[in-house]
């Protein structure tokens, strides 16, 4: 069988934050990455789990940002070092002893959503240098399907309806671009 190259994919970024100007100063340094965001979500309380609490502190937000450009897919474990050494920078500019942001970048695909994360569990797909492949959600034609693994908070129904809506755009993103290659 011949070798296939990879539709691109959709960024996004969730970020878990306590104060804005951290968030904003993490998204000044992506932007500057990655291009300009096309897509912000509402700022949702993280509450579904204490596990930021005791290195952040609270009350935590999460809010998700979807990039403009198209990504190819093999970037996202070096998108999350990159993330996860913008959120080193961020902690010691701030003289913090725990992180200031966390920051999981993923991919939006056809069919599903991923986001990069460096804990392993038996469900994650390994991609290079600790970085694995999480499956968050599967994309049906009329909806969003959770899995036994899925985040807590990203079972909310606004979550859902927020990456629906992406995913539906990123589609006719797709369509043009095969369409414009023809």
């Amino acid at each position: 069988m011949k070798e296939q190259k990879f539709s691109p994919v959709k960024l996004y970024s969730g970020m878990i934050f306590k104060e804005e100007k951290i968030l904003q100063e993490a998204l000044k340094k992506m932007k500057c990455k990655f291009g300009e965001i096309e897509e912000t979500s509402e700022k949702f309380p993280f509450n579904a789990t204490d596990y930021y609490f005791k290195e952040m502190g609270r009350p935590l937000y999460r809010q998700f940002f979807v990039f403009g450009e198209l990504v190819e897919p093999e970037l996202l474990a070096d998108i999350k070092i990159f993330t996860n050494r913008l959120e080193e920078e961020l902690m010691k500019k701030s003289r913090s002893a725990g992180r200031v942001v966390n920051i999981d970048p993923g991919i939006i695909t056809g069919g599903s959503l991923i986001v990069a994360t460096a804990k392993n569990f038996s469900h994650r797909v390994p991609l290079k240098n600790g970085i694995y492949a999480h499956i968050e959600y599967l994309f049906t034609k009329n909806g969003v399907r959770e899995l036994e693994w899925t985040y807590t908070d990203f079972r909310s129904e606004e979550y859902k309806e927020f990456f629906f809506k992406v995913r539906k755009r990123y589609l006719g993103e797709l369509k043009k671009i095969k369409t414009d290659e023809k």
